[in-house]
């Protein structure tokens, strides 16, 4: 790769990338700290299972307990938070190996951080919140579609990074 023009236009694409998922992490996890009740009531309904269908097979599952539900939704905090500084790092680290086009470290953070957050809103919000906790039948407290469009964001900026071109072929 070059050090001029086009050769950087897929790592810069990536660093922009990698640092709108960065933000939009900040800015969930900020919120929750900030904001804390809001989306802890969204844990807490979803977790009690009391605005599904009320399916006798199904409501074995719910987790009643303010105190377990309390420790789910701050470890969703602590994982947002971490993944956010994950990223953040990623970026920060791409703008430093943009000069000399050592992006190897930067593309490490990054899908780690990728993969932190679409754990989170796959595996997390997706499957246990919205399969196994039956989000998906509540009217008020369904944030599947959210998750949905975090997850797929994610990993399209997950293929950005991985895509050949991306960092130098001397660095994988």
């Amino acid at each position: 790769m070059t050090k001029t023009g086009g050769g950087r236009a897929l790592p810069v694409t990536a660093a922009l990338l990698t640092g709108t998922v960065a933000l939009y992490m900040a800015l969930v996890a900020f919120g929750n700290i900030t904001d804390y009740g809001t989306n802890q009531q969204f844990v807490r309904h979803v977790l009690a299972m009391d605005t599904t269908f009320k399916d006798d097979d199904l409501m074995w599952r719910a987790i009643e307990s303010r105190t377990l539900q309390d420790i789910a939704y701050i470890a969703i905090i602590a994982w947002e938070t971490l993944a956010a500084l994950v990223l953040i790092t990623a970026t920060a680290l791409y703008g430093k190996g943009l000069r000399s086009m050592n992006l190897t470290r930067a593309r490490r953070a990054s899908t780690a951080g990728l993969l932190m957050t679409m754990l989170l809103f796959g595996a997390g919000f997706i499957a246990i919140g919205g399969e196994w906790f039956s989000m998906w039948q509540s009217e008020n407290w369904n944030g599947l579609d959210a998750a949905l469009r975090v997850f797929v964001l994610s990993g399209v900026v997950l293929l950005v990074v991985h895509l050949p071109g991306a960092v130098k072929d001397t660095e994988r």
